[in-house]
């Protein structure tokens, strides 16, 4: 099991609990097992109450953190998934599908990173290419036309800078879904659900409601790459350093009116119950859905421009 060092007492703690379950006198141990179950509980809780920023980037890295295919099996009905951007090819690093979440039928639209050595490859870890960004705006696209609400899940380092990306337009194509996903004139709702890495998350971040897990972050760059410019190098205490100056924590963006919610996480983080993970987003998803597909088109425009406009104005607050 993939272990976060500072996780490592309450690891200590639930070696103890499995030894004790697996002993032939399991029985007769319940109280102790009862004890050391509630010191677990109390210490997994407090540690995750401390977390520093860089403790955080790295639970949002966990390899075992729900990802997009994964909330689509536990929360999504009737999934049926889109390939292509009819241009270049298909982009399995971004997963595009028709979907019912709750009552509402939805157009989602979510990064994908793999599980297994191979799929991690094939997505490149999650970093789309341009037709990955045009495989999406066209689905959306194909949404507004149908009127269906937008959900679209982020978990991405940042969009891919390999040459061949470069030269099929990647800035060109992030941009494009910039101008087109703010002015699509139907509701759009985003959760970064791990990773918001820079151009690559918001190309498919402009929504009328922007939440984060409780555990992701979501900044314009890396804490390794902020670093590696300031610092010259990449290392622990450099990448603690960026991660706190970036204020990429959910609390902090939400201070800073970057967002709108934080979706609490299970104790210890969303890899430890992805079910209730699913059903905390599920349940925002589904809230922030009833009240925007009560808006007309022309005000859902209009209000999500004046959102993403504001961003960043100090006239009326200090930004933390």
């Amino acid at each position: 099991m993939y272990a976060l060092d500072f996780e490592q007492p309450v690891l200590d703690i639930e070696k103890q609990i499995e030894r004790l379950e697996s002993a032939p006198a399991a029985a007769t141990l319940a109280d102790e097992l009862a004890t050391l179950k509630a010191t677990r509980d109390t210490l997994l809780r407090k540690t995750y109450a401390s977390l520093t920023p860089w403790q955080t980037v790295r639970v949002a890295r966990h390899p075992a953190r729900p990802q997009t295919a994964d909330y689509i099996d536990m929360m999504c009905r009737d999934f049926c998934q889109l390939h292509g951007d009819r241009r270049f090819g298909d982009d399995p690093a971004i997963i595009t599908g028709l979907a019912r979440i709750g009552p509402f039928k939805v157009m989602l639209v979510g990064h994908q990173k793999g599980r297994t050595t191979a799929e991690r490859i094939s997505c490149r870890f999650g970093c789309a290419n341009p037709e990955g960004y045009r495989k999406a705006l066209l689905k959306m696209r194909m949404a507004e036309k149908f009127k269906m609400p937008i959900v679209t899940l982020v978990d991405t380092p940042g969009a891919y800078p390999g040459i061949e990306s470069e030269q099929r337009g990647q800035a060109e194509a992030i941009a494009v879904n910039l101008r087109e996903m703010s002015r699509l004139r139907t509701p759009i709702v985003s959760i970064v659900i791990g990773e918001g890495g820079s151009g690559g998350a918001l190309g498919i971040a402009v929504a009328d409601k922007v939440a984060m897990m409780q555990y992701a972050w979501y900044s314009v760059i890396s804490p390794e790459g902020c670093a590696a410019i300031l610092w010259k190098e990449a290392n622990e205490t450099t990448n603690t350093k960026a991660a706190t100056a970036l204020a990429l924590t959910a609390d902090r963006n939400l201070t800073n009116g970057l967002i709108d919610s934080v979706i609490t996480e299970p104790a210890g983080g969303a890899h430890r119950d992805p079910r209730a993970a699913a059903s905390a987003m599920q349940h925002w998803i589904v809230e922030q859905l009833r009240e925007l597909t009560r808006l007309d088109p022309d005000t859902l425009v209009r209000r999500r421009f004046e959102k993403f406009r504001a961003m960043g104005s100090t006239a009326s607050r200090q930004l933390a």
